[in-house]
This record gives C-alpha cells, sequence and structure tokens, in this order.
C-alpha cells in the first residue's frame, strides 16, 4: 500500500535526498581542490551527475553551496565553470593567511597540549612524489591538517573554522604548483620549526615562523604558475576573474 505523501515514506525520501546533496557536495568538492575538475574548465549538471553516480537535483544543491565557497560559478542555467586560479586570487588567500595564522600560532604556543604536538610531528613527516597526483594529494592533506590543527590549538573556534575554510581553497592552489615542483625538504624544516616553536611555548617565535612560512609558500606558487606555460595558458586566468 502507497505511503501517504506527508507520511514517514516522504520524510525518509527527503532525508535520503539531503544525503545524496552532501554526499555529493563533498565528492565535487574533494575533486576541485585536488584539480581533477580543472581551473577554467566548463561543466553541466548533467556531467557532474554522471560523473558523481548522483541526480541532478543533489548536484543542483551541491552546486549551490560551491557557489558560496566561490569554487564554481555559473555559466548559464545549466553550464558552469570551475573557479579559475588567478595570481590575484592568489595574492589575496596569502593575504588572508597572513592575518589570521600567525596571530593563532602565537596563541596556539600558550595552550597547545602535548597529545596536539604529538599529532604535529607526525604530520612533519609526510612527503610527496613529483608529479604523483595521490601522493600529493596525501600531502597537501597532512600540510592543511598541520596548519588547521595550530589554528583550532588556539581556542578560538571562530578563528579556527576561518582557517580551515581557507586552507581548502589554499590546498587547491598548492596542488598545481606541487605537482611540478618539489618541496619536501622546505616544508619539513618549516613545519619542524614551528612545532620546535610551539614545544617550547614561544608564541613570539611560532607567530614569526609561520609568518615567514606563508610568505615562503606564496613565493612557491607563483613562480610555480609563471614558471609553466600550459598552467598559465590554461588553468591561471591574469586578471580578476573568478575572485
Amino acid at each position: 500500500m502507497a505511503q501517504p505523501v506527508n507520511g514517514p515514506g516522504r520524510r525518509s525520501t527527503s532525508r535520503e535526498s539531503g544525503v545524496l546533496a552532501e554526499e555529493a557536495y563533498h565528492a565535487i568538492k574533494r575533486s576541485i581542490i585536488r584539480c581533477e575538475l580543472e581551473p577554467g574548465q566548463q561543466v553541466t549538471e548533467e556531467q557532474l551527475g554522471a560523473r558523481f553516480g548522483v541526480g541532478r537535483a543533489a548536484v543542483r544543491t551541491a552546486l549551490k553551496r560551491l557557489y558560496q565557497e566561490r569554487l564554481i560559478h555559473g555559466l548559464s542555467r545549466n553550464r558552469h565553470v570551475i573557479a579559475p586560479i588567478t595570481l590575484k586570487h592568489v595574492n589575496e588567500l596569502f593575504d588572508v593567511r597572513l592575518l589570521l595564522e600567525p596571530p593563532a600560532a602565537r596563541m596556539a604556543a600558550a595552550r597547545i597540549d602535548a597529545d596536539l604536538l604529538r599529532r604535529l610531528e607526525e604530520l612533519c613527516g609526510a612527503r610527496y612524489e613529483i608529479g604523483n597526483r595521490e601522493s600529493a594529494a596525501e600531502f597537501l592533506a597532512a600540510n592543511t591538517e598541520f596548519h588547521a590543527t595550530i589554528a583550532e590549538a588556539s581556542g578560538n573556534s571562530m578563528l579556527a573554522d576561518m582557517v580551515r575554510d581557507l586552507l581548502d581553497k589554499v590546498e587547491r592552489v598548492h596542488h598545481m604548483s606541487h605537482l611540478l615542483h618539489d618541496r619536501n625538504e622546505e616544508a619539513f624544516h618549516e613545519h619542524y620549526d614551528l612545532l620546535e616553536a610551539l614545544t617550547a611555548r614561544d608564541g613570539e617565535r611560532a607567530e614569526r615562523v609561520m609568518a615567514e612560512q606563508i610568505r615562503a609558500a606564496r613565493t612557491f606558487v607563483i613562480e610555480a604558475m609563471l614558471a609553466s606555460a600550459a598552467v598559465q595558458t590554461v588553468n591561471v586566468a591574469p586578471g580578476n576573474h573568478g575572485t
């Protein structure tokens, strides 16, 4: 016997739709961050639905969230473009990191506990192979967790949320540059320098080291972008589009 329109069956369908939309959101976002959906690539709802095995309704709901996060832009009713990565966008990302993360590191130095310090030490060991997308993805996920953990250790949950949201966008930028160039040794030493400052409860040093790391990472990303003709012509827009 059919369930009534407003009965339990309807509520179950609504929950299932919400789950599908949530899964679609995370799957599409992950592909954008990892540059599997390339910056500047045009896509349709049908293409995304087929790629991730979900219906258009779930894709449409996911896209609304990704619009808000500025990871995707609309071209027409059913055609969208993955947000390009521009030099202006990269500079703005790192400018905001410099505003948020060094003060968070100073705050974390006074509050961080032994368990989090051990976790940071584990994350320091992450490495990647040049040109290996999966290896780069694992390394960059560890890098994101390293920085997010420090922000969370600050004790300011609003600051930590802002930093984590920012780091998702930074991770996408890093995927292009780390597929092209080796930064294993620099990242290893930078992270250990920061870990030492946090272990010593030296807030001033932690703040300074964090700022130095962010500036070095910005230089690495921009130099990698400018050095690759393929990246410049296909993935990187020089102007303001997408920022």
